[in-house]
């Protein structure tokens, strides 16, 4: 179980670094967007992001059986 935290964690990093990486000038005009919108907005979008994490998760979970 801790392997596969540890690979998930490693694995995130590594997608969350793609585009300050890739585009430095896209990621910094997005992140100066995300600065000014509500915390309400903000909360939104993080409760979409865990929803859909959510139901990859069981898609997964079905998709092999229930394992």
């Amino acid at each position: 179980m801790a392997t596969a935290l540890l690979t998930t964690i490693a694995l995130v990093l590594i997608i969350e670094g793609l585009l300050p990486f890739l585009a430095p000038n896209a990621w910094r005009e997005t992140f100066r967007r995300i600065v000014q919108l509500s915390d309400g907005q903000i909360r939104f979008f993080g409760l979409t992001s865990m929803i859909v994490g959510l139901l990859l998760l069981a898609a997964q979970g079905l998709f092999q059986g229930g394992s």
